[in-house]
């Protein structure tokens, strides 16, 4: 069994360099990669129909600090950026170099009410129009 002792970083890049998302709470990406069996009456699972891919994220991150307030900036003003996941501090703990979601749009934008303990959070979720992922051992993918 391995000691856990590296952590993973989540970088955003809107053209004007990357740019760590910190503090963060959580970061989600979804792929869904739908693909379905064709029948006949004559003989089951023919061949496959692909419907096209739905690449999705939500990132929750504490509202302290300017990345809260970056990625609404970035959701107002409807801009195209890059989501980055990736293993710091040199570890060999996770299973990937990274995983990118590029052509990033958030569609909303969700902060928690303002109390006296505790700091608010803001939940972003969006879509992407392509990811890739690295990973330490095997073949770089790309979608699509």
């Amino acid at each position: 069994m391995s000691d856990w002792n590296t952590r993973l970083a989540v970088s955003y890049d809107d053209g004007a360099g990357p740019k760590v998302i910190s503090p963060i709470d959580a970061f989600t990406p979804m792929f869904a990669l739908n693909a379905e069996p064709l029948h006949s009456i004559e003989q089951t699972h023919l061949g496959v129909v692909y419907a096209p891919q739905s690449l999705t994220f939500s990132l929750t991150v504490k509202a302290i600090g300017d990345v809260a307030a970056s990625l609404t900036a970035l959701a107002l003003e409807g801009k195209r950026f890059s989501i980055i996941l990736q293993e710091t501090d040199d570890g060999t703990d996770w299973s990937f170099k990274k995983i990118v979601m590029t052509d990033c749009i958030i569609t909303s934008a969700a902060p928690t009410a303002a109390t006296i303990s505790g700091a608010p959070t803001a939940t972003f979720s969006g879509f992407s129009l392509a990811a890739s992922s690295e990973p330490k051992t095997g073949q770089a993918v790309e979608v699509p």
